[in-house]
């Protein structure tokens, strides 16, 4: 764990410079938009350790796999999110010794991230090789207001000498991904040019051809004033445009200048056009100027924050925990796009690739249903529905037949993407988080209409898999399911994994009651999807007899469900019994001892009991809670927000805070040791579910909003907001009581614990929890 970043309710602040922690605050200070983000690298040129980012969404390369040895079933490629144009890059000269903090004697430093109003700056006073001192501010964020623009504003004083002051502001498309497989670069050059507007260079990917063109205007100003009579020279190279200028600058004058970038592609523009369109909308924002933009970014955080704030009183590191997730959720993903998805890194890193993994399913898909409109959630499962073909195409290459789909483990255009066999072909779990995400939008928004438009088709192709994945046991006379993965990569290759036979079978019943509602309220649509998808009746009554006869492992002494089959063969260690030393174990273990060992790395039994606690009486989900949790090393960024879930329903106050604390902070305080490759964006939804599901045990009951909350002891009250249904409710627990404001213009019904509520429209009930 790191200690570094200060406590603050809104802003992440680092005091002075550590350049062994620069990577991790790279990602930590990361900014975005939804459609394009930059790691904190900064603008000046740096030579020390650093891991430079700069993405655009749906932008991607089909990098070739490496593997040691082939298996028939791995996909040729394995696409990602490609590092591209740096925009940010202004090299600073003082009579022409570079600016390098790798290379000066720092004297102050200080970064913060605004998450209220959205924005990056960075402070510092610097002593160069020469003795110089410079003093430096700089601000810079990508505009959410417009989500293709980014702005800078660098200021620069020269402390203690008059001095010749070269800056050149450049855009860098010949840049490489650090994890390229065969170490090349995936851009080739289009073109650049020059004009009174700006600079402008378009590149293209190799094979997928996705152009980029950034432009950039860079204006100057000295001491607040236009800078007149500037040496200026463009220079051009291959991927690579920059203007330099040249001043000579007094003693305690600031230099202040202003970039501000365009950055647009042919996800959304012709390539052919790009060029000029860049052009047109740089011109545009750079009438604005800088503090104009500032102000849009403002009011749209401002609008962002108060749907989706999170207000906890008596605990600043819990609320800088909230706030940096929701923060940076919403840098990740705005929903405007059902072609784009959200990264397990989103723009912080380049590990898993930028890709698409079950965790949107299982993790985001809440946090958006109740912070956003209703059609975010709605495109993020829009998006698995374009990509239907092409999860039949997935399982037909491993054998599957008759419209069977098989959802990648890892994707950027619906194609597998993922070569570790025990993962591409084993953990295939991932297809009923896709179908428990359709049940979970459609049961907390009632939009029935995408059931018939989308789901069902979704929904059948899923239960047809695992109809053709399970096999009749002779010798159980049940059906089994042999050789799988399930959420704990710590066991690869096992048999009959509760969780993975569990979700089979609910995918199979909650796809014939999607069946029976479309038929029943659209017989027309219903017809035409079974009439597209060669649907028979026999189908239908193999369903039933998996259904009806799949075998779960259980336990009979300990009445606990058998994470799989041999389970308890192996030797029962407790996590408290591990050395520190030893942790985290993927680090410090071999694989072959990880997979002989008993530990698990993330929710897994629990993840079942999560998604299902209906199906489970309480004393059920607590033998099971007490016997894994104990065994679990929570080294998966998306395990300590289920146990938190769980551990507050069971009324395990203490335990509920450890791991939300562990979810809130886990990037913050590098719990894992693994910050400084990106954050972990998806299991930040887990944060806000751990407050909201956790702490507030909000729930879905009989077609209403459910409670059943608590207050942490170390909490004074927290506050937070929920849209429901075009409902929008305040809900404040403090100690003892519960309040609810009613913003929305009709009546609504609630349920807190046992006991129901009716809020009249635009008005507000305090509810006694003592009572």
């Amino acid at each position: 764990m790191k200690n570094y970043i200060q406590a603050d309710p809104w802003n992440i602040i680092e005091e002075g410079f550590d350049p062994r922690l620069n990577k991790i605050s790279e990602s930590l200070f990361s900014i975005g938009n939804g459609k394009m983000g930059q790691r904190a690298n900064f603008e000046e040129s740096y030579s020390g350790e650093s891991l430079h980012g700069s993405y655009v969404a749906g932008i991607y390369f089909p990098d070739k796999t490496r593997v040691g040895w082939w298996k028939n079933g791995y996909p040729p490629t394995f696409d990602k999110v490609i590092n591209s144009t740096n925009w940010i890059g202004i090299d600073i000269y003082i009579d022409n010794e570079l600016l390098d903090l790798a290379k000066c004697q720092i004297k102050e430093f200080k970064r913060v991230l605004n998450m209220k109003e959205g924005y990056l700056q960075r402070t510092f006073i610097a002593s160069l090789e020469s003795g110089k001192n410079v003093k430096v501010n700089a601000i810079r964020f990508c505009s959410i207001a417009d989500d293709e623009i980014g702005a800078i504003q660098y200021s620069i004083t020269p402390v203690d000498f008059d001095a010749n002051i070269r800056i050149v502001s450049k855009l860098d498309g010949d840049i490489a991904n650090e994890d390229s497989n065969y170490d090349f670069k995936f851009w080739n050059a289009v073109s650049d040019r020059s004009t009174d507007n700006g600079i402008f260079l378009q590149t293209k990917t190799l094979k997928t051809e996705f152009d980029l063109c950034v432009g950039a205007q860079t204006k100057l100003k000295v001491n607040n004033e236009p800078a007149e009579k500037l040496k200026y020279i463009v220079h051009h190279k291959p991927k690579y445009i920059a203007e330099e200028f040249s001043l000579d600058v007094s003693k305690g004058f600031e230099v202040e200048i202003v970039k501000i970038a365009c950055v647009e592609s042919s996800l959304n523009y012709k390539a052919d056009e790009l060029m000029a369109s860049c052009e047109k909308k740089l011109v545009d924002a750079s009438k604005k100027g800088f503090d104009n933009l500032m102000n849009e970014q403002k009011e749209a955080w401002a609008e962002k924050w108060e749907q989706s704030d999170i207000q906890i009183e008596g605990d600043i590191k819990a609320q800088q925990g909230i706030r940096f997730n929701i923060f940076h959720l919403f840098q990740t993903y705005t929903g405007t796009d059902s072609r784009l998805n959200i990264g397990p890194k989103g723009f912080t890193g380049e590990k898993y690739a930028g890709a698409t993994y079950w965790d949107t399913e299982a993790y985001c898909i809440p946090f958006y249903l109740a912070t956003a409109p209703q059609e975010v959630g709605r495109n993020l499962l829009v998006y698995r529905y374009n990509h239907l073909d092409k999860a039949i195409e997935n399982a037909e290459m491993l054998g599957f037949i008759n419209g069977a789909a098989l959802y990648p483990m890892v994707t950027m255009d619906g194609t597998e993407s993922h070569n570790e066999w025990e993962i591409t072909f084993e953990e295939i779990h991932r297809n009923g988080a896709i179908a428990y995400a359709i049940y979970n939008y459609i049961n907390y928004t009632q939009d029935w209409d995408y059931l018939q438009e989308y789901g069902l088709e979704v929904l059948i192709a899923i239960a047809r898999f695992w109809a053709q994945r399970v096999n009749w046991s002779q010798e159980r006379e049940k059906y089994v399911m042999l050789g799988v993965t399930g959420p704990n990569e710590y066991e690869n290759n096992v048999n009959n994994n509760w969780y993975t036979n569990y979700l089979a079978v609910w995918c199979i019943k909650y796809s014939q009651e999607a069946m029976k509602y479309v038929e029943e309220n659209n017989k027309s649509r219903y017809d035409e999807i079974l009439d597209k998808l060669n649907f028979n009746a026999g189908e239908l009554a193999q369903w039933k007899d998996i259904e009806k006869n799949m075998y779960y492992p259980y336990h009979d002494r300990l009445k606990i469900y058998l994470q799989q089959d041999g389970y308890l063969d192996k030797e029962q260690w407790l996590v408290k019994d591990l050395p520190a030393s030893e942790r985290p174990l993927n680090q410090k273990w071999s694989w072959d001892r990880i997979l002989r060992s008993n530990f698990i790395k993330q929710a897994d039994v629990l993840q079942g009991m999560y998604f299902f606690e209906d199906d489970f009486d309480i004393e059920d989900i607590r033998r099971n809670f007490d016997f894994y949790e104990p065994r679990t090393v929570h080294e998966s960024s998306l395990s300590p927000c289920i146990h938190n879930i769980l551990a507050a329903k069971l009324n395990d106050e203490s335990r509920a805070y450890e791991f939300y604390l562990r979810t809130a902070r886990l990037d913050l305080d590098d719990y894992n040791n693994d910050t400084e490759d990106g954050l972990h964006i998806t299991s930040m939804a887990g944060t806000w579910m751990s407050i909201v599901q956790g702490f507030a045990g909000m729930r879905i009951k009989n077609n209403k909003l459910y409670f059943q909350p608590f207050l942490p002891e170390q909490w004074n009250s927290f506050t937070f907001h929920i849209g429901f249904r075009g409902d929008i409710l305040s809900i404040k627990i403090s100690k003892g009581f519960m309040e609810i404001v009613n913003k929305s213009h009709h009546d609504i019904t609630i349920a807190v614990v046992d006991k129901e509520y009716s809020i009249p429209a635009s008005s507000s009930l305090e509810i006694n929890l003592k009572v």
